[in-house]
Order: C-alpha cells, then structure tokens, then sequence
C-alpha cells in the first residue's frame, strides 16, 4: 500500500510488486513536481520553442529577457537604457510570479551587441541591485541578438 504525505510517497508493505509501484509512483511524482514553466502575462511571450522561465524546486532559471514591452509586444530601443529597463522590468515580473525578487538572484549572463555599451547597461543594472547583494556575473559581446537587439540579460534565482 503506498500512502503520500506532502512530497514522499511513503511504502506500507515491502512486496515485489508494490515495491516496483513504489518506485514507478516515486518517479512520476517527482517529475510531475519537479519542472514547472513559468509564462506570465507580465513579461513578453517567447518568440521561440522555449519557456519564460522554468522553476525546479527553489530555483528559477529565467530565459534570456530582451526588451520586449508585455503590454504592446513592441521593442523599447530608443536607446540602451531604456532597452536595459524594459529588460530588467521583465526579470522582475518573472520573478515576482515564482516569489521571487530581485535579492534571489545569484547568476546573471549579459549579453551585448557591442560591449561600447558596457557602461552604460552596467549603470542601469546596478541600479537594481543597490539594495541587496549584487549576483555573479558575466558580460560578453555577440554578433547578433534575437529580433536585432543591443542588449538580452538572462540569470537564475535559488528561493529561500
């Protein structure tokens, strides 16, 4: 007999064939419980086969934000500030959806068009982090960015 109390599927009787159903119900539960994509109506839709943002257990993987406005579905681009609000603004609402801030964070990957933007997407950043610790980091220039962008921020958040 297999009897479930909050994430443990717990065995009553250690037979052969409920052991086996033990293991296969151990399996399903936790996958079943273990990935959880996240798409929410504040942050943009992805423009690809890939999710907003996957949560496992307490940790959220945020896919790469690009500066997408969720209410209009236009890219802010008048200039790489404004594109690294809009970017961040998206990171927030993500992680607002799994309750999460921004002091979650502990990874961030930046990436730029061209890193002669560097200052000033590192002014804007750092601005969002001024009241909890800063996240580790990298910054690297690419070629070229979905729908022509200068700047894309992805980062994983572990809960408390």
């Amino acid at each position: 007999m297999l009897k479930v109390e909050g994430e443990r599927i717990i065995i009553i009787k250690k037979k052969n064939a409920q052991q086996k159903l033990y293991f296969f119900c151990v399996n399903l539960y936790k996958n079943k419980k273990m990935k959880q994509g996240l798409q929410i109506p504040g942050a943009p839709a992805p423009i690809g086969p890939y999710s907003q943002a996957i949560l496992i257990k307490d940790t959220l993987y945020v896919s790469g934000q690009i500066p997408l406005d969720p209410k209009t579905g236009n890219l802010v681009d008048d200039s790489i500030e404004s594109a690294t609000h809009q970017v961040m603004k998206n990171i927030i609402a993500l992680l607002q959806e799994a309750g999460m801030g921004l002091s979650n964070v502990v990874k961030c990957s930046i990436f730029l068009k061209s890193l002669d933007n560097f200052g000033a997407v590192n002014e804007i950043y750092g601005e969002y982090f001024r009241s909890t610790l800063a996240p580790a980091r990298e910054t690297v220039e690419v070629s070229k960015l979905p729908l022509d962008v200068e700047v894309e921020i992805s980062c994983i958040a572990v809960g408390e």
